[in-house]
């Protein structure tokens, strides 16, 4: 169970993060706690499962990269792990997963890649391609960017103290 604490721990670490010398006791400060109590806090969620990663939200074309793909590929099943992890080792994957393929779409596997160029992107791909030695795959370029947000739990609390 989670007590009050546990929700504005939570509610703090999934907002802003301060771009400062001391960042976590500025984070305590907002929750209302010593920032030794948070990392202890963070330490136990990390130790419990509670908490899996923290990672950063790339806004990719305030930052100058213009063609982003989906590309979908056709993994054997065997190979689904190798691949997994060959693709995830690359810089340029931002997001690499499987899914069941269906009749109509045959593609099992997607990487999210970031280019400057649409033909960076399809050069990419063909790097891809041939590290893994897969030679079925398309690529899906973004034309719009919707959202860059993700799930927020307990926003009652994002107030801090």
């Amino acid at each position: 169970m989670l007590d009050n604490l546990d929700k504005r721990i939570i509610a703090v670490m999934q907002g802003e993060f301060p771009l400062i010398a001391e960042p976590y006791k500025e984070l305590a400060r907002r929750i209302g706690i010593t920032e030794h109590q948070l990392l202890e806090k963070l330490t136990e969620y990390r130790k419990t499962g509670k908490l899996r990663k923290m990672g950063v939200v790339l806004r990719h074309r305030e930052v100058g990269y213009a063609a982003n793909a989906l590309c979908a590929w056709l993994v054997p099943e065997a190979r689904l792990k190798e691949v997994g992890q060959l693709m995830a080792a690359y810089t340029i994957v931002t997001h690499c997963y499987s899914r069941i393929p269906q009749p109509q779409w045959p593609y099992n596997f997607y990487t999210m890649l970031h280019a400057h160029t649409r033909t960076e992107c399809k050069a990419l791909a063909a790097e891809l391609a041939e590290a893994t030695g897969l030679e079925n795959y398309q690529l899906l370029f973004s034309t719009r960017e919707w959202k860059k947000t993700s799930m927020t739990y307990f926003p009652e609390y994002a107030g801090g103290e």
